[in-house]
């Protein structure tokens, strides 16, 4: 009788391994539509994507696709604790969302003491600009695009005088931090910002590519090779200018 049910067993583990097998493919090809994913392993490089819409303190509907700020603030926490990680590659393909949440997003990464490269693929629109520029050195697809235009509420307003104070101070956020992490004037930023008959159904400007970098917006245009080469160099300087274990500068 054991013999029987240890045969049994021994016919189930194998059923069991293969079902483990299955499920495991089919979850990795509704998360990320493949079944083998090139594994970072050893890479001193961590790569944060920002895509669809920054997700504030109001949840979207499901069918949109989007960033939550509540999952991008620890990861930021983690990769400046954690001593194996070298260097942060942003990728940005966003229509932008919520200006507080970008905000806190770009001011941690701009904290950040580890060096940090952006890049912007499709699109880096509206609160997508401070990310893009907050890190130390930024680039952008020759067809991608960054929309900026004034700031927005959506909702119910309270038509009183206040509240349009309240969005101004709102936009000189966004223009001082924008102005201060890149070469673009501030004149410059609000020409573009309230630029009228660039936009069909709104104010503002949409800059491609090599135009971003003519304004002094972002740093250079490239793709994914020259971000990557280009964030390798600065973590190389980063480790030139630290002191070895055990050693102290004197002055």
């Amino acid at each position: 009788m054991n013999r029987m049910t240890n045969d049994i067993n021994e016919e189930q583990e194998p059923k069991r391994e293969e079902n483990n097998e299955q499920s495991s493919l089919v979850n990795k090809l509704q998360a990320l539509g493949q079944t083998n994913v090139p594994q970072m392993e050893g890479s001193s490089i961590h790569c944060l994507t920002i895509v669809g819409q920054i997700e504030g303190h109001v949840q979207l509907p499901p069918n949109n696709k989007t960033t939550k700020y509540e999952h991008l603030i620890p990861q930021l926490v983690a990769i400046e604790q954690n001593p194996k990680i070298e260097g942060l590659l942003i990728i940005l393909n966003t229509v932008g969302g919520d200006v507080e949440a970008g905000l806190a997003i770009s001011e941690m990464i701009a904290s950040l003491s580890k060096p940090s490269v952006s890049l912007v693929l499709g699109g880096g629109h509206s609160i997508g600009v401070p990310i893009a520029v907050s890190a130390d050195y930024s680039f952008i697809a020759e067809t991608a695009t960054m929309t900026i235009h004034p700031v927005r509420l959506t909702g119910l307003v309270i038509g009183v005088p206040q509240t349009f104070e309240y969005m101004d101070k709102m936009q000189d956020r966004v223009i001082n931090f924008v102005t201060s992490h890149s070469d673009i004037t501030e004149e410059k930023f609000k020409e573009l910002m309230f630029s009228k008959g660039n936009l069909t159904r709104d104010i503002g400007t949409n800059v491609i590519g090599k135009d971003a970098v003519n304004d002094g917006l972002i740093n250079e245009v490239g793709g994914v090779g020259q971000a990557i080469s280009k964030l390798n160099e600065l973590m190389e300087q980063n480790r030139k200018s630290k002191p070895e274990d055990g050693l102290e500068v004197i002055q």
